[in-house]
């Protein structure tokens, strides 16, 4: 196991560099001015973007402002935005508030997601399972939007059972509806491929084997049927963690949370590229991460899969 971790940290290395190189083209590669509208209604003097131009290194070739950009990374210097201000701060100031939200969304789409797809996958074709697959669609076909301003009406306007807006703190109370909007699509995705996983499981021959042994039922769904039948849903809950912090703009948005949606959108408008590379640089670490754990987690949930 340790030289299969050790190999595949090796190789996330190439991974990561071509695609933070590809990321890094496509931003400041990007036709127009970037100094456009920086001060004010009249141009900006010459003086001023000849030292801006040196400070970012515009001047040089693409690839050439990458590995600039890649060294200052392995230093943990994220950048500085046109006004001064350091990425690496104003991240650290965003992201524990989308980290709880995608953490929180991740909880609920599992627990409820799971427990739906377990319920449904043991007793298919009855009211549970008609009343899952209905509700299922019904989120898949609703666009988060929606579904967030719906809630945000009737939980917060109407009813008063939550703020309408977070607050500052964003505490983790504050987050379970927001939390839930933003995994809704996800959990539905994870009822339906748990119930599929558990009913094409049922008919295993290892299952077959555990009844015809005398195993008692629960011994047969939990370390038999369910272990194996978790490896395709535990891949997507993995990778869908970096999709919910960057996916968090719309949920940010309307719940008024300050994280790491609401600096890339800005960030968008004022096109400020140094900001949208580093967000998009740690997510793309968030990704990698997420998908080697994954891998080491398939060797704990069937005992057939071993790392040598």
């Amino acid at each position: 196991m340790g030289r299969y971790v050790l190999r595949r940290l090796l190789q996330l290395i190439p991974v990561f560099i071509g695609t933070t190189f590809i990321i890094y083209a496509l931003i400041w590669a990007l036709p127009g001015d970037p100094f456009a509208g920086r001060c004010g209604e009249r141009p900006c003097p010459p003086a001023y973007i000849a030292e801006m131009t040196e400070q970012y290194n515009l001047d040089d070739p693409v690839i050439v402002q990458y590995f600039k950009y890649l060294w200052q990374l392995l230093q943990g210097n994220f950048g500085e935005t046109y006004s001064g201000q350091m990425v690496s701060d104003l991240m650290a100031s965003a992201y524990p508030v989308t980290i709880r939200l995608a953490v929180v969304a991740l909880i609920i789409e599992a627990v409820i997601g799971i427990g739906a797809g377990i319920l449904t996958g043991l007793r298919n074709k009855g009211f549970a399972d008609n009343l899952v697959l209905m509700s299922t669609l019904f989120l898949i076909s609703l666009p988060v939007f929606v579904t967030g301003f719906v809630l945000q009406v009737w939980l917060g306007t109407e009813w008063g059972i939550i703020r309408p807006s977070v607050s500052s703190q964003a505490t983790w109370g504050e987050l379970i509806v927001p939390g839930f909007v933003l995994g809704s699509l996800s959990m539905a995705y994870v009822a339906r491929l748990t119930r599929t996983s558990l009913m094409e499981n049922k008919r295993a021959d290892y299952v077959r084997t555990a009844v015809a042994k005398g195993l008692e039922p629960r011994r047969v769904v939990g370390v038999h049927l369910l272990r194996n039948s978790m490896i395709p849903v535990i891949t997507f809950l993995g990778t869908d963690l970096g999709a919910l912090m960057g996916g968090a703009i719309v949920t940010e948005g309307i719940f008024n949370i300050r994280g790491i949606g609401g600096l890339v959108y800005d960030a968008i408008i004022t096109k400020e590229g140094t900001t949208v590379t580093g967000i998009v640089t740690l997510l793309v670490l968030v990704y990698l991460l997420m998908n080697l754990l994954v891998d080491v987690l398939y060797a704990v949930l069937d005992p057939r899969i071993r790392y040598d």
